[in-house]
């Protein structure tokens, strides 16, 4: 018994004395462990032959331990409460401090340059529509003369959600709503969001911004595009800017053109950012094919008209020297900042 008292007498010291959660551990582990100094006298029970000793003997332990346990669970639950009370001590927030602004920028490129685009083309006279980022196939493909076969109406080149609906590939159907709800003349530029299923790399991208336009009245003339196109261009990239244009097919236009203006790097001189050519593709356009008027109801016979499309990551590429289409989706502050 006195062997008991001493053990009580050392164990309550013990943890008293303890300070850290470690060592409340090694006092657990030392009295309470599989091979702890109470455990051992517990087990060391089956020994005393005499039943009231062992009794009195097994009671005297179980209190200790009881002891032990309790105490040992208080002490911890003030050493975490006085390092949680230091912890905050610690780190102290002044909170009469300003605060740290975080990083910004102004308006995203894409947006500037597109608001850019649709400022000099109202200027011209061209007023602005908008629609849906989901377009039936009608709209989409049928009433732009591109055939059931044409590999753009295929599931590996568009996003459809249904079978008659489909990501819009172009803002086209804008143009052909337009049309058929007002009578020429008519002026109208549809900028937005299209997807097409285009691999990612420095020149594509799945998800991407184009603005188009058409114009349609009595007597309208390819020299009529190439006029507008060409005061466009001045205006987008200086005075000083050239343009070419080029046969090209797209089903909704005949005849259909590439147009080029001058690169901005090096003035049509020739550099890297060209190929040395001196020219940037910039846009295709045409003559409103006559099918699309059938489909919009519009007289062939007495109306004529031109429609073009520009990507606006193009553009914004072209104007301020930007190699890789990627940079845009990325948010990096640094590049974003610079405009």
């Amino acid at each position: 018994m006195e062997n008991l008292e001493e053990l009580h007498s050392f164990l309550k010291n013990s943890i008293e004395n303890a300070n850290t959660q470690a060592e409340i551990d090694d006092i657990r582990i030392h009295y309470l462990g599989r091979k702890g100094k109470i455990t051992e006298l517990l087990k060391s029970l089956s020994s005393i032959d005499n039943i009231e000793e062992k009794k009195e003997f097994g009671k005297k332990i179980n209190e200790i331990k009881s002891y032990c346990e309790n105490s040992l669970l208080e002490k911890k639950n003030l050493i975490s409460e006085r390092e949680f009370l230091s912890s905050l001590e610690k780190n102290k927030i002044d909170i009469t401090m300003p605060g740290r602004r975080p990083k910004s920028v102004g308006v995203n490129l894409l947006t500037k340059v597109e608001e850019e685009i649709v400022s000099i083309l109202t200027e011209i006279g061209f007023r602005v529509v908008e629609g849906n980022e989901i377009e039936d196939d009608f709209h989409n493909f049928e009433a732009l003369n591109i055939p059931y076969y044409h590999p753009s109406r295929d599931s590996h080149d568009s996003f459809f959600i249904s079978k008659d609906h489909v990501l819009r590939t172009h803002t086209s159907g804008m143009q052909i709503r337009t049309m058929m709800e007002t009578p020429p003349p008519i002026a109208v530029v549809s900028p937005g969001k299209c997807a097409r299923r285009d691999a990612i790399d420095s020149k594509h991208s799945p998800v991407f911004h184009q603005v188009e336009g058409i114009m349609v009245d009595n007597g309208i003339s390819f020299n009529d595009l190439k006029g507008i196109l060409e005061l466009f261009c001045k205006k987008m990239f200086g005075d000083k800017t050239q343009i070419r244009l080029r046969p090209d097919y797209f089903p909704f236009v005949e005849p259909g053109a590439d147009l080029s203006a001058t690169c901005v790097i090096c003035g049509g001189s020739g550099c890297k950012t060209c190929g040395g050519e001196g020219w940037l593709e910039l846009m295709g356009a045409g003559m409103i094919h006559p099918n699309v008027f059938k489909h919009v109801g519009y007289d062939t016979n007495k109306y004529t008209g031109f429609a073009f499309g520009m990507g606006i990551e193009r553009v914004a590429m072209i104007k301020y020297g930007i190699t890789d289409i990627r940079m845009f989706y990325e948010n990096d502050i640094d590049f974003l900042k610079q405009w």
